[in-house]
């Protein structure tokens, strides 16, 4: 028998010790305030979409061949214009440094890193210009060349805002614009509501005892630069109040056409669910789709992603980019996205338990998970490559 030395770097050993995303939730959760923790665990009124999108992937089979003399499996993947080295990137998410310090620059980091795109949310908590920074300088140092960066927008009431903030995305690099049409208002989000999360965050008595035995937390939050949204409001409001604000409800087909107008690069519609909705997006310009039901924060009962790409990629065609989000927490999830159809994936919550449990490290170690996840469901199913994964007879779902 022998005993590995023990290390100093008591964070890499606790993240080396998870096998998957759900270890990396599970520590995200030891360490984590509740309202932060339940933001991101947590989805609208009675979580049904969310766990039905969980239950469409646990329900897809994927189709293994014997003897396919597949000696490596490529996970390459061309997407908007670039290559990424993986099959997926990472989700736009809001409030990211209430998760983790590091917040968007461990995120842009990792991604930078692993080669993969970073998306950044208008509810980001990080510049557009701080993100490019990170993103640069970790691509360059790791690949010798920026990491790749995408913009995700919210069209704002104040027209004007919007396209401010096109123009910066333009200028600091962001290549690719991902609108998200599903968010005229905010979703009801239960456990929100009933922590009483607001931002910025309100230091009650509660919110107190509850951090206070996460002292890694609560260490973070009170040394480093206070948790700011450049575009939300400077005082505490819950989060409903914010985004009805901020967001607006009378977005319109034309307004889509108006972003086309403006945006200079490949532009995506995040929120896609149905054959309509496809047409319609294409014929106002967007050179791409999400499928997406936002991780089930917004309408609950909404169709489940993974069930609604194959129509969408029906009237979309074989030569629209499809990205597929929402659910994804394991590398068979991915497989089984690309093998009904999506072109690429993005994770939310599987990036953000990592965030959460250690940082730009924990990124790192949940996109190896998937990383290494997906390299063994390919090399199983005989598929030497992403592409492989779209033939026919890979995968196996009850809905089809």
């Amino acid at each position: 028998m022998q005993f590995g030395r023990p290390g100093l770097d008591r964070r890499a050993a606790r993240l080396g010790r998870a096998a998957d995303i759900d270890d990396l939730r599970t520590i995200a959760q030891r360490r984590t305030p509740r309202p932060a923790f339940d933001y991101v665990d947590g989805a609208a009124g009675q979580e049904l979409t969310a766990r039905r999108t969980r239950e469409a992937f646990a329900a897809t089979e994927l189709l293994p061949r014997i003897l396919h003399g597949t000696a490596a499996a490529d996970l390459n993947t061309p997407i908007a214009g670039g290559t990424s080295a993986l099959p997926f990137g990472i989700a736009p998410t809001g409030f990211t440094r209430f998760m983790h310090a590091e917040g968007e620059d461990g995120g842009a980091a990792a991604a930078a890193a692993a080669g993969i795109p970073f998306t950044l949310s208008t509810m980001g908590t990080r510049s557009l210009e701080q993100v490019a920074e990170v993103s640069d300088t970790v691509g360059m140092e790791r690949h010798g060349v920026p990491g790749t960066r995408w913009f995700q927008l919210y069209l704002w009431k104040d027209r004007q805002r919007s396209l401010d903030l096109i123009e910066r995305a333009t200028a600091a690099g962001f290549g690719t614009l991902l609108v998200t049409v599903d968010t005229p208002v905010a979703g009801n989000r239960l456990r929100d509501v009933r922590n009483g999360m607001t931002i910025p965050p309100r230091l009650s008595l509660k919110t107190v005892l509850d951090a206070s035995h996460r002292p890694e937390w609560w260490f973070n939050f009170l040394t480093t630069d206070p948790l700011t949204f450049a575009s939300l409001s400077t005082s505490a409001q819950d989060l409903q109040t914010i985004i009805g604000s901020m967001f607006d409800p009378t977005l319109s087909i034309q307004d889509l056409e108006w972003i086309r107008s403006v945006w200079p690069g490949r532009l995506f519609v995040k929120g896609v669910l149905t054959a309509e909705d496809t047409r319609r997006s294409l014929d106002a310009g967007a050179d791409g789709l999400v499928v997406s039901n936002h991780g089930g924060r917004q309408l609950d009962r909404a169709p489940v992603s993974l069930k609604a790409l194959a129509e969408v990629r029906a009237e979309a065609g074989p030569d629209v980019e499809i990205i597929l989000d929402s659910g994804i927490l394991t590398g068979s999830d991915i497989v089984a996205a690309l093998a009904l159809g999506a072109d690429f994936t993005l994770i939310g919550r599987a990036y953000l338990y990592g965030l959460m449990a250690g940082g730009r490290q924990g990124v790192e170690r949940a996109i190896e998970l998937l990383a290494e996840e997906t390299r063994v469901a390919m090399m199983l199913m005989g598929a030497a490559s992403v592409a492989d994964l779209r033939r026919e007879g890979r995968v196996r779902a009850p809905w089809l």
